[in-house]
């Protein structure tokens, strides 16, 4: 039997608090588990080499010229320099596939790689940049007139477009966390689109073994406290409680970025206990009794299904939810009220405990293994595709179905 495929993945993120890395760690971890072949390239504090059982880790350092792009996430603009040591290793590798995770400073590493050495090239996309380019810009330009802000913001956000569908051409193939995002990308990128689902730890999120009675109702919310999440809402969330006359809650929102100081200032039953991981982060998801996910900027948004793993119902908006294929009114709701569904949950303890339930049912059908295996499918279609094969400069090789992987 032929062996399964080699990747190699350029992680953007790997130990920072996001979708990307938290995407990037669980692949590693499955690629260990299940004894095959993988490499990672990845941010550390010196250019140096590990192996884990069969997975196989190049941490590259950054440079002082490294700027931030958010509070836990820099680019490095001469991150080329480790381009031939790279290189070096990847021909002892020897990689069927490189996959990247986007236009970040390893993402443009993995390009040059591939290009230099003839590997087929995957591309994911996670992050809509685009959009996070309008709204942090017209973030800026709050002073301004809102005509004029929002069309600065359009042009912003149309041309961060444009040079991301630009790289996303260099690939052979590409990826994406939903349906509307894959569309989008074989129209623009003329490259096959495959959709590549995220799944969910249920063993480290679950539910609490039991809420203390008399407790203050908490409302939850997981991710980067910045423009483009909308974590402003949770003002105009808090005044609606109020002047509904909702005694007293809470509002836990973990996480930090530009907006976490504003939030301070302006919610009077806010907690903002910053950034939490691992088990911290699993008790304060159990810990909640509705999440709200108020971004229309996420293509999926990993938090959701986490908050639906700890029994948790959720609350989002319709382009969100799509993604994480809610089924509205049995495991959350998709909505462009979500103050009134909100209203709604904490209102209603036996829908509440009942959409909670379902959530993690919903949640546990999501499991990170079946992500990946269906992975190297895709990996293994993709290659064997003629139109694929003609831009590859060695197709030397059959690649084989995810049916071949080794199995724990």
């Amino acid at each position: 039997m032929e062996s399964p495929l080699k990747v190699v993945l350029f992680a953007d993120s790997f130990e920072e608090a996001n979708g990307v890395a938290t995407v990037s760690r669980e692949f590693a971890a499955f690629a260990k588990e299940h004894e095959l072949p993988f490499c990672c390239v990845r941010a550390g504090p010196k250019r140096q080499i590990g192996a884990h059982g069969s997975v196989t880790t190049l941490e590259l350092d950054r440079s002082r010229a490294s700027f931030p792009l958010d509070r836990d996430l820099h680019c490095d603009p001469f991150l080329s320099r480790h381009k031939n040591w790279v290189m070096d290793r990847m021909q002892e590798f020897r990689p069927d596939l490189i996959h990247i995770t986007g236009p970040g400073d390893f993402g443009v590493l993995g390009f040059w790689v591939s290009h230099e050495l003839g590997i087929p090239l995957a591309a994911s996309w996670h992050t809509n940049l685009h959009q996070y380019a309008s709204q942090r810009v017209q973030s800026v330009l709050k002073l301004l007139p809102c005509g004029v802000r929002q069309r600065i913001g359009s042009l912003a956000e149309e041309l961060s477009l444009n040079a991301a569908m630009r790289f996303y051409r260099l690939a052979h193939f590409v990826l994406a966390p939903n349906q509307e995002m894959v569309d989008e990308l074989a129209r623009r990128t003329q490259r096959p689109a495959y959709l590549m689902a995220h799944g969910v730890d249920t063993r480290r999120f679950s539910p609490a073994p039991g809420k203390c009675a008399g407790r203050l109702l908490s409302i939850g919310y997981v991710g980067r406290l910045t423009p483009e999440k909308n974590v402003r809402w949770f003002r105009e969330l808090e005044r609606t409680l109020v002047a509904e006359g909702v005694p007293s809650f809470r509002l836990v929102l973990v996480g930090d970025g530009s907006e976490r100081a504003w939030l301070s200032q302006n919610l009077e039953f806010g907690e903002l206990p910053g950034v939490l991981r691992e088990d911290k982060l699993a008790a304060a998801f159990a810990e909640m009794d509705i999440f709200v996910f108020p971004s229309y900027t996420d293509t999926f948004g990993l938090v959701i299904l986490e908050a639906m793993a700890s029994g948790v119902p959720v609350i989002v908006t319709p382009r969100t939810g799509a993604g994480v294929r809610i089924r509205n009114g049995i495991d959350g709701f998709m909505t462009e009220d979500l103050g009134e569904r909100v209203l709604y949950l904490m209102r209603n303890e036996t829908v509440r405990r009942d959409m909670g339930a379902e959530a993690r049912r919903t949640a546990c059908s999501r499991s990170w293994c079946a992500v990946f295996e269906e992975l190297y499918t895709i990996y293994a279609t993709a290659l064997e595709r003629e139109d694929v094969r003609r831009r590859i400069k060695n197709p030397t090789r059959a690649y084989l179905p995810a049916e071949g992987l080794p199995r724990k």
